[in-house]
C-alpha cells in the first residue's frame, strides 16, 4: 500500500484544515506514521493546534488506507502528493502549497503556461463574451486556462479555452465527487476528458463557503497571472487577483464602464497598478520572452545542442529552468552550487541556446522538453 493513502485516509477521516495537514506532513516522515503517533508524538509537532490534535485522536481508527485506494480507484482518482514529479511546479513554491491533490483529468505539462481567468458569478454578457474570447485567444496561443468551474466567467473561461482546443484547468472547492454548481454538469464532464479536474478536499466534501476563498492560491499558484474579467467591490475573484500578488505572479484587469457594479472590483484593480486588458495582445505582450504556440511544435533540444552533450553540474542547471523565471540564487539553493558558478553555467546555457535572461538576473529555459 503506498503511504499517499495512509495520508488521504487520515484526511477523509478527520477532516483536517490544509494547514493542520501541512504540519502534520512537514513533521511525519509517512502518512503511516502520523495515523499511529499518540498524543505525545502529536504534540511534538510544531503549531499543530490542540483541537487537530484532539480531532487526529478521535479519528485514528476510523481511516481506512486499503478502503480509501479502492474508493479512488473505482472513481478513476489520481492522489498527486506535494513534492510528486508531476505535482504543478509554480503550486509547489507558493507558501502554503495543498499536501495533496485530489485529480481527475490530467494535470497541465510543466511546460505549459498557465493563465488564471477568473470573475463574477453574475456575469453581465459583457463580461461572459469577454471571458470566452480571452480564454480562447490564450488557448489558440499556446496557453493553458485555469478557473475555478464556477458559474458565469469562470464557465465561460474554460468554455473558451476548450472551444479552441486548448487546456484548461478548474480547481474546485468542493470534493472532486461532487459537481458544483449542478449547471456545470456537462462542463465537468468535458474538463475530465479534455483537461483537468483537482480539489485539495477529501473527494466528497461539499461546497462550503469557507472552502472557496481557501482554494483561490491554487488558482492563483497554479498560473504565471491571474486576469480578473468582471468582478464587484467584494468579488472572490479580488482575493484571487491579491493571493496572486503574494506569490509574486501577475495581475491583470479587464475595464468596465463606470457605472456598473460589476466592473469596480476591476476598475479598482486598474488603479491600484493591474495591467489593463483589452484584448489578448495585452496579456501576451507581459510574456514577449514565452512563445508557447511555437514552442509546441518543436521537440526536444535545438538541433545544435544534443540531450548528451549536457554533463554534470551544467545538466542539473539545465533540468531546473523551465518557463517560469527563476534567479541565480534560487538555482544555486535548488541545485546546492554556489552563485558563482551557476552564474558561469548560465552563461554557457545562453551560448548555447538552452536559456535565456530576463531583466533582473532571471533566466527561462528556451526550449520545449517532452516531460
Amino acid at each position: 500500500m503506498q503511504d499517499r493513502f495512509y495520508w488521504a485516509a487520515l484526511h477523509a477521516a478527520s477532516n483536517l484544515g490544509p494547514r493542520s495537514l501541512m504540519h502534520l506532513f512537514r513533521h511525519f516522515r509517512t502518512g503511516a506514521a502520523a495515523l499511529q503517533a499518540g498524543a505525545a508524538g502529536l504534540q511534538q509537532v510544531p503549531r499543530l493546534s490542540p483541537r487537530a490534535i484532539e480531532s487526529v485522536l478521535f479519528f485514528q481508527k476510523y481511516a481506512d488506507p486499503e478502503k480509501t485506494f479502492s474508493d479512488l480507484a473505482a472513481r478513476e482518482i489520481r492522489l498527486v502528493m506535494l513534492g510528486d514529479p508531476d505535482y504543478p511546479r509554480g503550486l509547489a513554491e507558493i507558501a502554503d502549497p495543498p499536501v495533496m491533490l485530489y485529480l481527475k483529468g490530467l494535470l497541465p505539462s510543466p511546460q505549459l503556461p498557465l493563465i488564471a481567468v477568473v470573475g463574477a458569478r453574475q456575469a453581465t454578457p459583457y463580461g461572459l463574451a469577454m471571458a470566452r474570447e480571452l480564454a480562447q485567444g490564450l488557448a489558440e496561443n499556446g496557453w493553458g486556462v485555469v478557473s475555478g468551474m464556477a458559474r458565469g466567467v469562470d464557465a465561460a473561461a474554460h468554455n473558451g479555452a476548450l472551444a479552441a482546443g486548448g487546456y484548461t484547468l478548474a480547481v474546485l472547492g468542493c470534493g472532486i465527487n461532487v459537481c458544483y454548481p449542478r449547471e456545470n454538469e456537462r462542463l465537468r464532464d468535458r474538463l475530465q476528458m479534455a483537461g483537468g479536474l483537482i480539489s485539495e478536499l477529501p473527494p466528497a466534501a461539499g461546497p462550503a463557503a469557507k472552502n472557496f476563498p481557501i482554494r483561490n492560491r491554487i488558482i492563483s499558484g497554479c498560473s504565471l497571472g491571474t486576469l480578473v474579467v468582471e468582478a464587484g467591490s467584494k468579488s472572490g475573484a479580488l482575493i484571487t487577483a491579491y493571493l496572486a500578488l503574494e506569490q509574486g505572479r501577475d495581475v491583470f484587469a479587464v475595464p468596465g464602464p463606470a457605472t456598473s457594479a460589476h466592473s469596480r472590483g476591476t476598475n479598482s484593480l486598474i488603479r491600484q497598478g493591474a495591467k489593463l486588458v483589452e484584448n489578448i495582445e495585452d496579456v501576451l505582450a507581459e510574456y514577449a520572452y514565452l512563445q508557447p504556440g511555437r514552442q509546441e511544435k518543436r521537440s526536444g533540444l535545438p538541433p545544435q545542442v544534443a540531450t548528451g552533450e549536457l554533463f554534470g553540474e551544467e545538466d542539473a542547471i539545465f533540468q531546473r529552468l523551465s518557463i517560469e523565471p527563476l534567479s541565480i540564487d534560487q538555482l544555486a539553493e535548488r541545485t546546492g552550487l554556489t552563485v558563482s558558478l551557476v552564474g558561469g553555467l548560465l552563461t554557457m546555457l545562453e551560448v548555447k541556446g538552452l536559456a535565456r535572461r530576463l531583466p533582473g538576473q532571471y533566466f527561462i529555459s528556451t526550449v520545449m522538453r517532452n516531460e
